[in-house]
């Protein structure tokens, strides 16, 4: 049976003190959840504070990104050693805001989920298909292929490190979501990629999250589906009660 995860990605969104008040009153929290696994993606400049809010508690703390390399001339970037180096547990890559803002390749984000497991960090891999590739049908097509090629510096016995997060980018901040049978449509057809990579022993065991629009209302019916593994929650990750309510409909 598959840990069920759910990751709350921040962005570029609260302050110090804001920060210090959603992890202390989640870490206050976490004693009902005991049956699966939680984790927050705070911006940057509050990674240290997180970490040690969270150290020695059952709250995983990632950071939202990172540069694929280990130093060098790379202004304004981190590095996956810099986060090892401070304690951080995962990150968050491929993300469609990276991809969209930023032009990031499925071959660069590749780079970053290697550099990451050579450094003990676990990837959370976004991908996920435009609305007008889904309205072309295109959806299995592209999320297949950025399943592959993210993954394609990836063993066998590495690739359990790594979490999937399908969010269609039409669901994200947007307010609609897939519905329960689309999300488990795309989640089937990205574990049948996996088990054709890896082997189905692999596929089995590989934790595969939905994102886009995840709300305390919506969440049970999604993350109940036997495909999907949890959920990555945006905005309603920032106010402790909503998320707290996401949570709980992980039974």
């Amino acid at each position: 049976m598959r840990r069920k995860i759910i990751v709350g990605n921040w962005k570029m969104n609260l302050d110090g003190k804001s920060v210090e008040n959603l992890i202390t009153g989640l870490v206050s929290r976490l004693g009902e959840f005991k049956h699966l696994d939680v984790g927050v993606a705070p911006p940057f400049v509050y990674l240290p504070m997180a970490v040690c809010l969270a150290k020695e508690k059952s709250l995983a703390i990632a950071a939202q990104n990172c540069y694929p390399e280990s130093r060098g001339a790379f202004t304004g970037e981190i590095s996956p050693p810099m986060l090892a180096d401070i304690g951080v547990d995962m990150c968050i890559v491929g993300h469609s805001e990276r991809r969209r803002y930023f032009n990031e390749s499925n071959e660069f984000i590749a780079r970053k989920v290697r550099t990451l497991i050579d450094n003990n960090i676990k990837p959370i891999l976004c991908v996920g298909e435009k609305l007008e590739e889904r309205d072309a049908g295109e959806t299995l097509e592209v999320v297949g292929d950025q399943v592959r090629k993210c993954l394609s510096e990836v063993g066998s016995d590495e690739v359990g490190e790594v979490v999937l997060a399908y969010e269609p980018v039409w669901a994200i901040g947007t307010g609609r979501n897939a519905t329960p049978e689309q999300a488990e449509e795309v989640h089937r057809f990205i574990r049948g990629i996996i088990g054709d990579m890896y082997g189905e022993d692999v596929s089995s065991e590989m934790r595969i999250m939905y994102g886009g629009s995840v709300k305390p209302d919506n969440a049970y019916d999604l993350i109940a589906k036997d495909e999907i593994d949890g959920a990555l929650v945006g905005g309603a990750s920032l106010a402790l009660e909503q998320f707290v309510g996401i949570i709980s409909k992980v039974l």
